[in-house]
């Protein structure tokens, strides 16, 4: 009981720093946020170098079950924020002791890079799956997988598992053909072949990452670019709960229904961009250089929301496919099915973030032209001001002009010409003040008697 307690008091204690170290670097960031300086960005990425590696200095010495209670304990901003800082190689460790709704968040934020090819065969074990290492081919002589990953695989490696398991792996590099017989087909020996989108949202940006699936002897093989979250938690969900895969083609259900959940997950960071932007559009005193801050983030968004609704789509022709094909049991022909049940709740959610984003689109726009007609009412301004002045200006440089003030000394004369002038601009900026505020007040009663 001692060492528990020993235990929960250094979490305790780890959470408390975790928490200070996030409160300060919140402090400098917003005072960085509030100046107007140059080379902002540059100066904003200086301060998350000089404060935030002392969260990885703090974190690295606790063991993986401590992280994760702390993480637990965060808010959602904080936890992304230290799960950044945490070592990549650490990471499937930690997220095995987190919840699943937590885990998703995390794997779903997070940058994992790929440095070289990697191929990892999964054998199921007491209903989970049980990740084995292949380094060569002597690794593949006892496996018994339902599961083989490669991830930007070589071609002496791709050789290798083709000849072992007597397939033909397709290189990633290939995988841009869009054509339906090209995506989804059945070989004459009984090979199941699947060629489909997966979304990848970063904070660098968002893209669509071709993955192949090869059914071939109950074992599903996966062949694809670069790592993807789906891929990441769908390991972490069959390797921690028993029963929750049984062959190859619950696995591939299981990706694709994972990936329904993140592109569901990015659709709502979506939502939660865009109800930000909306309160800014709503501001009636937007510039032009908050509206092309604005302009771009809806841009943004509308790229995201388009990627999304073609992740779905294309998982949705996948589906499809397997239901036709019927190489499902009945089990998994009813999971299909809720999938795209899922799926087309999301086609709702795209199609009216389309119609949200050409309004804001509009309204920003229209903020633009409204700042635009303000300047030209300005200078519209200026030149009625101006235009009575030039006519006299012009009759002041006649010589008809000094013939009549020949007995008046010049100062006085042209004294008293430039006093007029003064005194005519000054009337008739009164008068287009005077008739625009009659204007507005007339607008004003029109409106009120309306709402009456």
């Amino acid at each position: 009981m001692a060492e528990i307690d020993h235990s929960q008091e250094g979490v305790q204690l780890g959470l408390r720093e975790v928490r200070a170290l996030l409160a300060r670097h919140k402090v400098v960031e917003d005072l960085v946020h509030r100046q107007e300086m140059p080379k902002h960005e540059l100066i904003e990425g200086l301060v998350h170098k000089q404060h935030l590696p002392a969260l990885r200095h703090l974190l690295d010495p606790l063991a993986a079950a401590d992280i994760a209670r702390i993480l637990i304990a965060l808010t959602e901003d904080e936890r992304r924020v230290v799960w950044n800082h945490i070592r990549e190689e650490r990471g499937d460790s930690i997220l095995e002791k987190i919840p699943d709704d937590i885990r998703a968040e995390l794997v779903g934020v997070s940058n994992y890079k790929v440095d070289k090819a990697m191929l990892n065969a999964f054998e199921l074990h007491n209903g989970r799956l049980r990740l084995v290492k292949v380094m060569s081919r002597d690794d593949l002589a006892n496996l018994k997988p339902i599961w083989v990953d490669l991830v930007a695989p070589t071609d002496k490696m791709r050789a290798m598992v083709g000849e072992h398991f007597d397939l033909v792996l397709p290189d990633p590099d290939d995988l841009t053909d869009l054509e339906a017989t090209a995506r989804f087909y059945v070989e004459d020996n009984g090979e199941v072949h699947l060629h489909s989108d997966f979304l990848l949202d970063t904070d660098s940006g968002s893209r669509n990452v071709a993955v192949a699936f090869i059914l071939h002897r109950d074992i599903l093989f996966s062949v694809r670019k670069e790592e993807l979250p789906v891929f990441r938690l769908q390991r972490l969900r069959a390797s921690t709960q028993s029963g929750y895969v049984n062959e190859g083609k619950d696995v591939l259900l299981d990706l694709y229904a994972a990936d329904a959940e993140y592109s569901a997950d990015a659709l709502e960071d979506v939502y939660s961009d865009f109800e930000e932007v909306s309160k800014r559009v709503l501001n009636p005193n937007v510039t032009d250089d908050e509206a092309a801050h604005i302009l771009a983030e809806i841009a943004r968004g509308e790229d995201l929301n388009g990627r999304i609704r073609r992740n779905v789509l294309d998982t949705r022709r996948a589906l499809s496919f397997l239901l036709r094909s019927k190489f499902l049991k009945a089990e998994q022909h009813e999971d299909a099915r809720q999938i795209l049940r899922d799926i087309e709740s999301l086609d709702g959610h795209t199609s009216f973030l389309f119609g949200k984003i050409n309004f804001l689109m509009d309204a920003t726009v229209g903020f633009i032209n409204i700042n635009q007609n303000k300047r030209v009412s300005k200078l519209t301004t200026l030149s009625v001001v101006f235009m009575p002045l030039n006519i006299l200006a012009g009759i002041g440089g006649m010589s008809e002009f000094s013939m009549m003030t020949r007995d008046v000394p010049w100062p006085i004369s042209y004294g008293a010409f430039t006093l007029g002038m003064a005194l005519i601009g000054w009337a008739t900026y009164a008068a287009l003040k005077l008739f625009e505020s009659r204007k507005a007040r007339l607008m004003h009663e029109a409106r009120l008697r309306k709402d009456d």
